[in-house]
């Protein structure tokens, strides 16, 4: 069979907004025509109508960049999505502009400042650290399986790149691979099992932005070509955990993959490659070797349990 999927026991991502009057949102994954509308958000039960505390208010107002996607949002649309009043955002707005948190770039239009990114690479460094050894272990677990780690790419919240491997000797030109079918291959979300285990978890914006693309001429033969069948496979990775990859990326090679999840978000994917000849369908072993491989490096970036005590 070209391709296929399985997984179990993932954290499913965050329900999308109920469907109700508002602004209209992307379409839903593999179903073009149809659209989906924001509501405003209640808020909870004992808490002021326009948030509990300032802060909160402001970290409402920098997710909703992240939530809503798009390159820019106008007061009223974060408003909506946020359930903030205007004018609450608009001030969040300003002084987000002073503090370098914000820019406007059109009129009435703000997005996130670099900045955001720079919070970002701070929070992340040394959060790896340790991944080579998990990486070496899935190997050897996997009677010398081809272990690579995927991150989210940092300039693109719909691609990926590879930042860490343990292969032993081997090397690209021994998978069949050069270094241009590495920039146009396995970036893609759309092909292989750790692209599509990491697309399963993004926002629905990123989806479709994904779904949108061309499939990479190099692909392999088992690549989802109907988004119909691969929005189905996204469902798989959520429900089971993990997935499964017959030839996606290039001939003659399988795969299975797992999310590595922090904070309830994805951040990336452990991706455990071996010859077809060798695996033409993942043993259960591999198939709990590589999700273990990717729960040790979720707890990597977990926060810590007593964090928020005194």
């Amino acid at each position: 069979m070209g391709n296929s999927t399985t997984a179990s026991g993932a954290p499913a991502p965050a329900a999308a907004p109920a469907p109700a009057s508002g602004t209209a949102a992307p379409a839903t994954p593999g179903r073009p025509g149809s659209t989906r509308r924001l509501t405003k958000k209640a808020p909870a039960a004992g808490s002021r109508a326009s948030g509990s505390g300032h802060a909160e208010r402001v970290f409402l107002v920098q997710t909703a960049f992240a939530e809503l996607g798009g390159s820019a949002h106008g007061p009223g649309e974060i408003a909506e999505f946020t359930g903030l009043d205007d004018s609450v955002v608009y001030r969040i707005l300003q002084s987000g502009i002073y503090q370098r948190i914000f820019e406007r770039v059109d009129r009435g239009l703000y997005r996130l400042r670099t900045s955001a990114a720079q919070l970002a690479f701070t929070a992340l460094d040394h959060r790896l650290d340790g991944a080579q050894s998990v990486l070496r272990d899935l190997r050897t677990a996997t009677d010398g399986g081809l272990a690579f780690l995927y991150m989210v790419a940092p300039f693109s919240g719909a691609q990926r790149q590879c930042v860490d491997m343990a292969v032993g000797d081997s090397d690209l030109a021994e998978l069949g691979m050069t270094p241009r079918d590495v920039l146009s291959v396995t970036r893609s979300l759309r092909t292989g099992a750790s692209g599509r285990t990491i697309l399963a978890y993004l926002p629905e914006v990123l989806q479709q932005r994904v779904l949108a693309e061309p499939v990479p001429d190099q692909a392999g033969p088992g690549v989802y070509r109907d988004n119909d069948a691969l929005v189905e496979s996204l469902a798989e990775v959520r429900d089971l955990g993990h997935a499964l990859g017959y030839e996606e990326c290039m001939a003659g090679w399988n795969s299975c993959a797992a999310p590595i999840m922090w904070d309830g978000s994805i951040m990336g994917a452990v991706l455990l490659l071996k010859l077809k000849s060798v695996m033409p369908v993942a043993p259960d072993n591999v198939i709990e070797a590589t999700k273990e491989a990717a729960a040790e490096l979720s707890r990597y970036g977990a926060a810590r349990p007593d964090a928020g005590r005194e």
